[in-house]
């Protein structure tokens, strides 16, 4: 379906949108530990594709969080 959003974009945007009131840091590292307990490892490779490709559509801390659960050659693996 062309325009459908993600859920795994969705989703992570959304629990950024739930910690905006941490400074930014703090925030990104609260929503990254929030992927990797309730996550399954389907969701956050679907994430890391989603960032491998540009990331476009993420809020910032959003992003920052899915750097910080996404190994840095996780788009070469597969």
């Amino acid at each position: 379906m062309a325009g459908t959003v993600p859920p795994e974009r969705r989703m992570v945007n959304d629990i950024a949108v739930a910690f905006q009131h941490l400074p930014e840091q703090e925030a990104a590292e609260a929503v990254a530990r929030h992927i990797r307990s309730f996550w399954d490892p389907r969701m956050r490779a679907r994430l890391a594709e989603f960032v491998a490709a540009g990331a476009e559509g993420f809020n910032p801390v959003a992003l920052a969080a899915a750097r910080l659960v996404t190994p840095p050659d996780a788009a070469a693996v597969g």
